[in-house]
């Protein structure tokens, strides 16, 4: 695991390597939050934890360059805990396992936490380093942005003093982010009675897995399968074919990850056994006839199990999987101003049940409010219809574009001069600190960026080695050529 402290820029994978030996998945950051409350301070930096996490490390700026605006880098501390079904990982004990393949770092099995280690990497590489030439310098490490945003959320006014805000956490080496898309969780649950096993019933483990899933925002344009719209597809047509029941449904997970795997057990009476088995052959056929180009591995089984103890009441179990089947999920709406962006969309992210309630939660995304206002009362029309509570939590805003901005001139000039072209200027259909960030210092002048990282939130993940010294590189040359104030 440890030769990607090897790899060039040192420092900034030095700090990454020990970022991968911290357990930090979303709101179980207290070990990487210590880890860096001792790193400022063992620079002899002002070094500031804040009543909810937030790690605030500030350096003067070097002889000669104290006119010059105050820049705070900031990054996001957690990541995305997932793994493939068959990898043993707890994410709150066990280091990620790095390796180099070709050009990329990834990791063993999970997620490689690149999103955003490799941003907070970075500001720590700025932090520690002797050589560089910098006005004020801040950094700003946010908990729980993966999950809930928490820590952009609680910043209290008044502990920041720089006017320019470089957001570390874009995926794109070569492309500058002006704006992002704000959103909402949807929150949906039953109640259900539990009944008993008819006693011909035949009992079986339905289990989707081998899909990509990947990022709610970044990929949900692609047309990756959700786990959870094609275990409701295949039910909906087993209930009414078959009389299936169901036991139980685990799918997906966090609620900004494209569901990869879903799981059910479910019971037929034994008479309908062979036809139930045929139709799931048929179904695992049209699936990946139908997924073949963006699911290559696509992976269907329905295996014998233990008899459960109990059901899901009939009724319930009828109005999940039909609200679930009619939940809009995927892109909504392309963007009219920026072509190729995603301007409206939502991921079906998780469906659980448990201990007499099933709950469901799905992302709603979207850089024009109305549009996404108006996704919000689709999705809960959906589940109201089906009898269920529906609330919404987690709402944040998105980041308008201000194609006025210093930073943003001073950043393109910076990266034609040490690179021959000007950079993309773009959006993304992702949620971002920065649109949160704002709303508590206006004064802020921000922009986002970072090197290339693919298929972030899924075990695919992976950084391109490459892309990381430009990154840093860049990031550099934009401290030095910081605007005077």
């Amino acid at each position: 695991m440890s030769e990607i402290k090897n790899l060039e820029p040192k420092l900034v994978w030095e700090n990454f390597y020990e970022i991968t030996q911290i357990p930090r998945p979303s709101k179980k950051e207290q070990r990487i939050i210590e880890y860096m409350k001792k790193f400022g301070e063992d620079l002899g930096l002002k070094t500031i934890v804040d009543e909810v996490g937030n790690v605030i490390i500030k350096k003067p700026a070097t002889k000669g360059m104290e006119n010059r605006t105050g820049i705070i880098l900031q990054g996001h501390l957690d990541m995305v805990p997932q793994k493939n079904s068959d990898t043993k990982h707890d994410f709150e004990k066990d280091p990620i396992q790095t390796y180099v393949d070709g050009e990329w770092v990834k990791a063993k099995g999970t997620t490689l936490g690149a999103d955003n280690g490799m941003g907070v990497a970075a500001a720590m590489a700025v932090l520690q380093a002797k050589d560089l030439e910098h006005g004020p310098v801040e950094v700003l490490m946010t908990i729980d942005e993966e999950a809930g945003m928490t820590g952009a959320n609680n910043l209290k006014p008044g502990l920041l003093d720089g006017d320019i805000l470089i957001n570390l956490d874009s995926e794109d080496e070569g492309e500058l982010y002006v704006g992002c898309a704000g959103g909402i969780n949807a929150n949906a649950y039953f109640t259900y009675s539990e009944v008993p096993v008819a006693g011909d019933a035949k009992a079986f483990l339905l289990k989707i897995s081998g899909l990509k899933g990947g990022h709610s925002g970044l990929d949900i344009s692609i047309g990756r399968g959700n786990a959870n719209k094609l275990m409701a597809r295949f039910m909906k047509n087993a209930t009414r074919e078959f009389g299936m029941r169901l036991a139980s449904i685990d799918g997906g997970g966090m609620r900004n990850a494209i569901p990869r795997e879903a799981f059910a057990t479910v019971v037929v009476p034994k008479d309908k056994e062979q036809a139930f088995l045929a139709s799931f052959d048929e179904h695992t056929k049209v699936f990946r006839k139908e997924l073949s180009a963006t699911e290559p591995d696509l992976a269907l089984s329905c295996e014998p199990t233990d008899q459960p103890a109990v059901l899901i009441d009939e009724k319930t179990q009828n109005n999940l999987i039909l609200s679930i089947y009619a939940c809009p999920n995927g892109v909504i709406r392309m963007s009219d101003s920026m072509p190729g962006l995603v301007e409206t969309s939502t991921n079906l992210a998780s469906v659980k049940s448990e201990n007499g309630k099933i709950f469901i939660q799905c992302l709603l995304r979207s850089s024009v409010d109305s549009a996404k206002d108006d996704l919000l009362q689709m999705v809960e029309s959906v589940f109201l219809l089906a009898g269920a509570e529906v609330s919404f939590n987690g709402s944040y805003p998105g980041w308008k574009p201000d194609m006025d901005s210093k930073i943003l001139k001073t950043m393109q000039n910076v990266y034609e001069k040490m690179y021959g072209k000007i950079p993309e200027i773009k959006a993304i259909h992702a949620g971002l600190e920065c649109g949160i960030l704002g709303g508590v210092y206006p004064n802020f002048d921000m922009i986002s960026f970072g090197p290339t990282i693919r298929f972030p939130h899924s075990p695919d993940e992976k950084v391109h080695i490459g892309s990381v010294q430009k990154f840093y590189d860049y990031l550099v040359g934009t401290l030095k050529s910081a605007p005077v104030k």
